[in-house]
């Protein structure tokens, strides 16, 4: 059987795109490292596939942007916006074109058809499909989520953030709080619920002591989630996007309650309707558009300059106060 990079990475101990660089990057630094994968790739006798490395003379023009899911995607806004920067970046040079890693059939990703991929993560699955490009030595960024590989990483800190957003609540007071997380399986998921817990704690509080209810980051599962928790006697509402936020905004109307007089609401996203709808809801922003584009920009540098940079790279998520929080302490 023929050696594959994946072999070679494995060997040395380190990443299939640092192994594409060391055998077919002319540009790679001259390093130990470099010398030694060179080594290890002709001992176990590694022959590079010349058609493949025929074919990706010639570009495509051609950009992948994957995300981890479409059909159950949080909200439309989010592929738009994501599109939208990409597109604001790469201009009429390059086609793009969008797929969910969960349709994706491994082994079919042809490294011909393709310059280079953006990869939305939100889920651990997404590794295998990732582990995939690399192998395949198709150039990668991934955005919106921290992945511990050797590419360009492009996200904010959304547990920090949902900390300012708990904070917001109780610096005004609040102690009656629920919560509408979203879908267990997701990072962003996990990385809010850790933020908020920080936060009670923070302020010397029991994060266990709050009802929480689970909704899909669609507006339907925030009415839902909201009618359940207002069974209890809350004066605030912490919600993990916007869109569960106006959907628990409905439900406490549905019951006679008003927000912010009787029931102060929080969202995550700056959602596009936040600030223009008769809701003006108080927010975290997290720029999308901006964290695509970074991305897009990071990826155009590798295709058009040979500039690798593989930085972590965190982008500001900052708190929005509208009209949706009532001051207790007043």
């Amino acid at each position: 059987m023929a050696v594959t990079i994946k072999d070679v990475a494995k060997k040395a101990g380190v990443s299939y795109s640092t192994v594409s660089r060391a055998l077919n990057d002319p540009n790679a630094d001259k390093s130990d490292k470099k010398k030694r994968i060179l080594k290890i790739a002709e001992e176990m006798g590694y022959v590079p596939n010349q058609a493949a490395i025929q074919l990706k003379m010639s570009r495509s023009y051609v950009i992948g942007l994957y995300f981890s899911t479409i059909s159950k995607m949080s909200s439309p806004f989010v592929l738009h916006d994501v599109l939208t920067g990409v597109y604001s970046v790469v201009g009429s040079k390059y086609n793009v074109i969008v797929k969910g890693i969960d349709m994706h059939e491994p082994g079919t990703l042809n490294p011909s058809f393709l310059d280079g991929i953006i990869v939305l993560t939100q889920k651990d699955d997404d590794l295998e499909f990732m582990d995939e490009v690399l192998n395949k030595g198709i150039p990668m960024v991934a955005i919106c989520r921290t992945v511990f590989l050797d590419v360009p990483n492009v996200t904010t800190d959304e547990a920090g953030a949902m900390e300012k957003a708990m904070d917001c609540l109780l610096e005004n007071g609040h102690r009656r709080i629920g919560i509408i997380e979203g879908n267990s399986n997701l990072d962003s998921t996990r990385l809010r619920h850790r933020g908020w817990r920080a936060s009670m704690t923070k302020h010397g509080l029991d994060p266990d002591s709050l009802p929480v209810e689970h909704g899909t980051y669609r507006y339907a599962s925030g009415y839902q989630a909201a009618k359940r928790l207002l069974e209890q006697d809350l004066t605030a509402i912490l919600s993990f996007n916007d869109e569960m936020a106006f959907g628990a905004r409905e439900a406490v109307t549905e019951v006679g309650l008003k927000v912010p007089e009787d029931v102060s609401l929080v969202g995550f996203d700056n959602w596009d309707l936040s600030g223009y709808a008769n809701m003006k809801l108080t927010t975290v922003e997290r720029n999308m558009g901006e964290i695509a584009r970074e991305g897009t920009r990071i990826l155009l540098r590798r295709l058009e300059d040979g500039i690798i940079d593989n930085r972590r790279v965190y982008l500001e998520n900052r708190l929005i106060i509208r009209e949706t929080v009532k001051n207790l302490n007043a």
